[in-house]
């Protein structure tokens, strides 16, 4: 009998609770030779099947075992996105063990800190940097520490600490323990309880140290069953399945990243491209043109700035082209807008105009010609942003979650899109707002088992009745769509007692293809104030083709013709807000913001507080 998409998948060994690394298994049984991974090396997309990837999991699985991993032990893993983080991340929960991502980021302080507080036992190191991270502290820091596999051998040859091991080493020590105790992955793997922990997602670290999340193999059958499993209802397409292509991009330490790739993988079959680089995804998006596509709205931003610049750039025919093409996906994104993301008669023949004379080239171009469904998530994006997309025929779903609800909590569903919102909550799941805080507190089997070894921390996220406390402020748009207003502890209350979402503000302001970050400011102050950060490329070009000369970052951010380019960017977004919202005076942030700066978190979020402290200079003279 041949099995559909929605049978269960046979195996041999179907036994124990099933897990993200039991269904690769009973993918492998079911289509061996199906592709699963690509990867580009040397110019070249090389296919893994999903019986390769299931010998390379049982494989790194049993290496693990010999390594003496237990059950419940902790595996971490500091690399780019590929295929041996899927592999790592696999093999460990096979083996009931707990994987925990570090991002590629992460500078050495901040290694030391998660590596001690996960107690990790092996540590994958992708390369000679991530390596020299660990090294460059004295063994004894590390006391839970046994081994550190490399992935990279370039720089890493000569190096003599006895806790180091090449990957290939690696993996040929598991094919060694195969043979000698086989069957002993499988045996784990039968002994599996959806209360076991899988995985530590650490959050990221915005008001303190990072706190490792810890998620259930339950918590992820229910992401999975909720989020991936419900894709075709929330599009009005078909679910996820091997046909579609997914590119992946973001760190797969993040909760969202590993949702929609390895778990949209292992739960529908599709295929995941690794990009070459977070440099390269637009040339990577463009080669892949994958069917399904998430993007933080940084990306989305990033792809429309670089549309942007392309059409400046274009001969003056092409521009005539594009006025007209862009003109029509306006209208055409406001008509959809109006009408919860559906077509009107009027929009669907604008769009039958528009798709051969502009938006098929494009969409194209971009990468993005075949999505059939996206969404952006992790932050707040601006709903002209949105738009602009849909307009394009490209429809971006806007969707809320936090590691600790496994991302569960709020989507656009199809037909009942409403921008400005992050949708409505997911069937059968408790979603509240507090009465008096206007808390969004969520309740359903994804929410999280605790912080990893902070059992205090973990009480002070739940209320009395059990409920998790998400920190963000949210309000009903109407009786099913939920907006967000911030974060509870990001609200700003002026010396006048008035209380400013300042995220809301600060996405108005990054809509322009020129600004970047924003930072609005006011917390006690008479009048509200922002520090702002251009997008280089953009600025950059548009300074060139007016022939304004420039060297660096910061030269460029003080060229006057810049300063009131930015000023009418805020101009025009203090006319959409109340006289007492509106940004009086604003500063130019002289250097691009960075993670290892401290400016930024892991997942590229503002820290407001270091922002203040290292621009204190820069907010003073506001005021």
């Amino acid at each position: 009998m041949t099995a559909t998409i929605d049978q269960p998948l046979p195996s041999a060994a179907a036994q124990g609770y099933p897990t993200v690394a039991s269904r690769v298994r009973d993918w492998a049984e079911r289509t061996p030779d199906g592709v699963v991974l690509r990867e580009k090396d040397y110019g070249i997309w090389q296919e893994w099947t999903w019986s390769q990837l299931w010998d390379d999991v049982l494989s790194a699985a049993h290496a693990l075992l010999a390594l003496d991993v237990a059950v419940g032990d902790v595996v971490s893993i500091h690399s780019e996105d590929r295929p041996e983080w899927i592999v790592l991340d696999l093999a460990t929960v096979a083996i009931r063990g707990i994987t925990t991502g570090l991002y590629p980021t992460n500078p050495t302080a901040e290694v030391e800190y998660l590596l001690n507080d996960s107690g990790a036992k092996i540590h994958i190191a992708e390369d000679q940097e991530q390596v020299d991270k660990v090294l460059e502290l004295p063994a004894d820091t590390f006391p839970s520490l046994t081994t550190i596999v490399y992935v990279e051998p370039r720089g890493v040859r000569s190096y003599s600490d006895p806790r180091l091991m090449y990957w290939e080493d690696f993996m040929q020590l598991g094919r060694e323990q195969r043979e000698a105790k086989s069957g002993a992955v499988e045996a784990l793997m039968a002994a599996a309880e959806p209360d076991d922990i899988m995985t530590l997602v650490y959050t990221s670290g915005t008001t303190g140290p990072p706190k490792g999340a810890m998620l259930t193999n339950a918590n992820a059958t229910f992401a999975i069953d909720k989020i991936i499993n419900s894709t075709g209802r929330i599009a009005g397409d078909r679910r996820p399945n091997p046909d579609d292509q997914i590119l992946t991009y973001l760190p797969l330490c993040h909760v969202a990243e590993r949702i929609f790739s390895t778990w949209t993988m292992v739960s529908s079959g599709c295929v995941l491209n690794f990009a070459e680089a977070i440099e390269t995804v637009q040339l990577n998006l463009r080669e892949v043109q994958p069917t399904l596509f998430f993007a933080v709205p940084r990306i989305w931003e990033r792809i429309h700035a670089g549309i942007v610049i392309k059409l400046n750039d274009a001969t003056w025919i092409k521009r005539q082209v594009a006025k007209i093409g862009l003109g029509l996906a306006q209208y055409i994104g406001k008509a959809r807008v109006a009408n919860g993301g559906n077509h009107t008669a009027m929009s669907r023949l604008a769009y039958f105009v528009g798709n051969p004379l502009f938006f098929r080239a494009l969409k194209e171009r971009v990468g993005l010609r075949r999505a059939r469904w996206t969404a952006s998530g992790a932050a707040a994006i601006a709903p002209e942003v949105l738009e602009f997309f849909m307009g394009l025929g490209i429809p971006v779903y806007e969707l809320y979650g936090m590691t600790e609800n496994v991302a569960v909590a709020t989507t656009n569903f199809h037909g009942r899109v409403k921008l400005g919102t992050v949708g409505e909550p997911y069937p059968d799941i408790g979603f509240r707002l507090d009465p008096e805080t206007n808390e969004i507190q969520t309740k359903h089997p994804g929410v999280f088992k605790g912080y990893w070894n902070k059992p205090e921390k973990t009480a002070e996220t739940f209320t009395e009745d059990g409920w998790l406390k998400t920190g963000d402020v949210g309000e009903w748009v109407d009786e099913t769509h939920v907006k967000i207003v911030d974060r509870m502890k990001d609200i700003i209350i002026t010396s006048g007692g008035k209380n400013i979402s300042p995220s809301e503000i600060e996405n108005s302001l990054k809509a322009s293809p020129f600004i970047k970050e924003a930072m609005v400011i006011g917390d006690g102050r008479k009048f509200v104030s922002a520090l702002v950060g251009i997008e280089l490329d953009t600025v950059g070009d548009w300074a060139t083709r007016r022939g304004i000369p420039f060297t660096t970052y910061r030269d460029l951010g003080e060229k006057p013709e810049v300063i009131d380019l930015v000023q009418k960017v805020v101009t025009a977004t203090n006319e959409k807000f109340a006289t007492v919202e509106q940004i009086k005076k604003f500063r130019m942030i002289p250097k691009e913001l960075d993670h290892e700066d401290g400016e930024l978190t892991a997942t590229q979020k503002l820290k407001r507080s270091s922002m203040v402290e290292m621009f204190g200079d820069l907010v003073e003279s506001m005021y």
